[in-house]
């Protein structure tokens, strides 16, 4: 009962860096690197072993599991070969047929088959093709069924493979398997140049391997500061120049124009002799003038103090004299305020109000009617022109 429920697992991959799944190994004793032929949804496939055969509970396995069919022969290779050379030529045939239909796409790869039952041709392109007439065509020529994918700028780069800015051979042509999210996040967080060219790679988006050290940055960047941020450490405060991550090393500057390298976990402590002895030295520095100050706050304080006990009668007087000049103005401004016109002929003033004796007056003129009213203008009305019909 016990064996029933135990399964033999095997890894397999049908491409150098392609993804990897779980066989049903049977009884076969297979090693890594073995080629075997599995049974798959679309048909036979020739494949190659990852990982050596392990047992597993059927709970742990995947449901509806394919099993391995025998280990390759000479003449299953051969067919692989043979189907490799015949993915030529039909790429190439494709290939023309789109230039003479003047269809806006990219053929990248064609792949048959195990049993040669199906061509599948790769492409990319901006936006959805109709290819139908192409795939008439293609059944035609060459008697089997066709299958066209659309696939990304990134599997692109993975079918065809080439070397990146490293030098080395393009990682999702190698090892990578799946495509993880990769930000412009990544390349900040290394201090790295946002430049276009040199962080994107052979696909034109971002390089893989920034993610591959994000995480170790991370953790090395805690407690450090950023560069450019004036913070106070032993009192005095300073500016940070310069962070190196990877060695947890931070460049200080202070206002005298010295430059301090320390680590981390100093600056955490708050232990760095340089900055407290120039703390020392500013803080001697700064007593006495502080003592000056102090002392000509007091003298300040004194001279005003006898300032206002010197003040005697003569200040009181003063005062009041001051008081009695300000009555008298009071008292005079009212005759000020009389607007008075004085007789040049008797030298006596003379209210404007109350009519000169010496001077004849004027006779008073009686109110005409209408004068009160403005005179309205009268509008002279524009005669129409007179039309004839």
């Amino acid at each position: 009962m016990e064996d029933k429920r135990r399964m033999h697992i095997v890894t397999i991959k049908f491409r150098d860096a392609g993804k990897r799944y779980h066989f049903n190994a049977q009884d076969f004793d297979l090693e890594v690197g073995q080629r075997v032929v599995v049974e798959t949804d679309r048909g036979r496939a020739l494949g190659t072993v990852v990982t050596p055969v392990e047992e597993r509970s059927e709970d742990d396995c995947p449901r509806e599991l394919k099993s391995v069919v025998r280990l390759a022969t000479e003449e299953d290779l051969k067919l692989a070969a043979v189907n490799s050379t015949r993915e030529q030529e039909a790429l190439k045939f494709c290939q023309q047929r789109i230039i003479q239909r003047r269809m806006e796409m990219k053929l990248v790869k064609a792949e048959y088959l195990f049993d040669g039952s199906k061509i599948i041709f790769f492409f990319t392109a901006d936006g959805r093709v109709d290819f139908r007439e192409l795939v008439k065509d293609l059944a035609h020529h060459f008697h089997t069924r066709i299958e066209m994918r659309q696939i990304g700028v990134r599997d692109e780069a993975k079918l065809v493979g080439g070397l990146g800015v490293c030098g080395r051979e393009l990682c999702c042509c190698t090892f990578l398997t799946d495509f993880t999210p990769v930000s412009v996040k990544m390349a900040k967080e290394q201090g790295l140049a946002l430049n276009p060219n040199k962080i994107s790679g052979q696909c034109g988006r971002l390089l893989c391997c920034l993610s591959y050290e994000f995480e170790t940055y991370c953790k090395l960047r805690k407690g450090l500061p950023k560069c450019g941020k004036k913070i106070e450490v032993c009192g005095c405060k300073v500016q940070v120049l310069d962070v190196n991550v990877l060695s947890r090393e931070v460049l200080l500057g202070t206002g005298d124009g010295k430059k301090i390298k320390v680590t981390g976990e100093q600056l955490a402590s708050g232990e760095i002799e340089e900055l407290t002895g120039a703390a020392r030295e500013d803080s001697r520095q700064s007593r006495p003038d502080r003592d000056s100050a102090g002392r000509q706050d007091r003298r300040e304080r004194r001279s005003g103090d006898k300032r206002r006990s010197g003040r005697g009668d003569g200040d009181r007087r003063q005062a009041k004299s001051g008081g009695d000049n300000k009555q008298e103005q009071k008292r005079e401004k009212p005759r000020d305020k009389q607007k008075t016109t004085g007789d040049r002929s008797q030298g006596r003033p003379q209210d404007r109000h109350q009519p000169q004796r010496n001077q004849p007056q004027k006779p008073q003129q009686q109110p005409q009617p209408g004068d009160g009213k403005p005179k309205r203008r009268r509008r002279r009305r524009r005669r129409k022109p007179q039309t004839t019909e």
